[in-house]
C-alpha cells in the first residue's frame, strides 16, 4: 500500500523553525516517499535485479569502495554476467578481472582482493560466504562497512553499514555525534530502532546525494526539516 502524500500544511517545510522530537517510524515513512522516484542504492538495486547472493553482495560491496553507484552498478553487472561464484571468479586470469573492473576506482588491488577472498571461500569455507562481522573483515579488503552491507543486504542480518551519507547525515539530525564513519556506527546501533538496521543505508545513500547533500543541502525540499537540528549546516538550499 502506497504511503500517504503529505498534505502542504502538514509538511516540515511549513513549520521549517518548529523543531519536533526524532520521530523514526515517521522519518522511515517519509523518507520512502521522498525518494520514490530516485535512483537506489548500489547493493539494493544489485539485489533486486538478481545479484543478492551473499558472494555476489560482498564482492560488489568490495567494488563500490570509493567509488560512485553509478559506476559501481554497470561494472557490477559486466563481471557478474562472467562470473558470479566464487569458482568462476577464482578461475579467471588477474588480467582478466581487472579488464572486468574497469572504470572502478583501484582496479587492480580490487582485483588481488576478490581473487584471493574467492579462493579462501573455496579452500578454507568449502564455498559458502562467512556470515559474521568477524569472517567477513578477516578477508583482506574488507572493512567493516562491506561486512556489514553483506550481513544486511545478503543474510538479512541487522548491522548498520555506515559510509559517508549515512555518517553526514546521522550527524546532521542530531540522532549522534560522531568524529568518524566507524564511530558513527556504534553510535547508531546504541539509538536506532533495529527494524531500520538495514533500511538505512538503503534510504540514506540516496537521501545523501539527492537531498542532504554535502554541500549546500536541499533543506526546503526535504520533509524530514521539522525534526532535523541542521547540526553544521550554514548554507541550505
Amino acid at each position: 500500500m502506497p504511503a500517504p502524500s503529505i498534505s502542504p500544511a502538514a509538511s516540515p517545510r511549513a513549520t521549517a523553525t518548529a523543531k519536533t522530537s526524532f520521530d523514526y517510524d515517521e522519518a522511515f515513512r517519509r523518507l520512502r516517499l521522498m525518494l520514490a522516484e530516485r535512483p537506489k542504492a548500489a547493493m539494493f538495486d544489485l539485489r533486486d535485479r538478481g545479484h543478492g547472493s551473499p558472494f555476489e553482495q560482498l564482492v560488489a560491496t568490495l567494488i563500490s569502495a570509493r567509488t560512485r553507484d553509478e559506476v559501481t552498478t554497470p561494472v557490477c553487472l559486466r563481471l557478474f554476467a562472467v562470473a558470479r561464484t566464487p569458482a568462476e571468479i577464482a578461475a579467471l586470469d588477474e588480467s582478466r578481472l581487472i579488464e572486468l573492473l574497469h572504470g572502478a576506482t583501484f582496479p587492480e588491488p580490487k582485483a588481488r582482493d576478490i581473487l584471493a577472498l574467492s579462493r579462501r571461500i573455496l579452500e578454507e569455507h568449502g564455498g559458502r560466504v562467512p556470515d559474521t562481522m568477524e569472517g567477513l573483515t578477516a578477508f583482506r579488503g574488507v572493512g567493516p562497512k562491506i561486512a556489514a552491507l553483506t550481513l544486511g543486504v545478503a543474510f538479512g542480518q541487522e548491522a548498520i553499514a555506515v559510509d559517508i551519507h549515512v555518517h553526514r547525515v546521522t550527524n546532521r539530525w542530531g540522532i549522534i555525534a560522531a568524529p568518524t564513519p566507524e564511530r558513527s556506527m556504534a553510535a547508531l546501533e546504541g539509538v536506532l530502532p533495529r527494524r531500520y538496521w538495514i533500511e538505512i543505508n538503503e534510504r540514506l545513500v540516496p537521501f545523501g546525494k539527492f537531498v542532504c547533500t554535502g554541500e549546500r543541502p536541499r533543506c526546503s525540499e526535504c520533509l524530514l526539516l521539522e525534526m532535523c537540528r541542521q547540526v553544521g549546516v550554514t548554507s541550505a538550499r
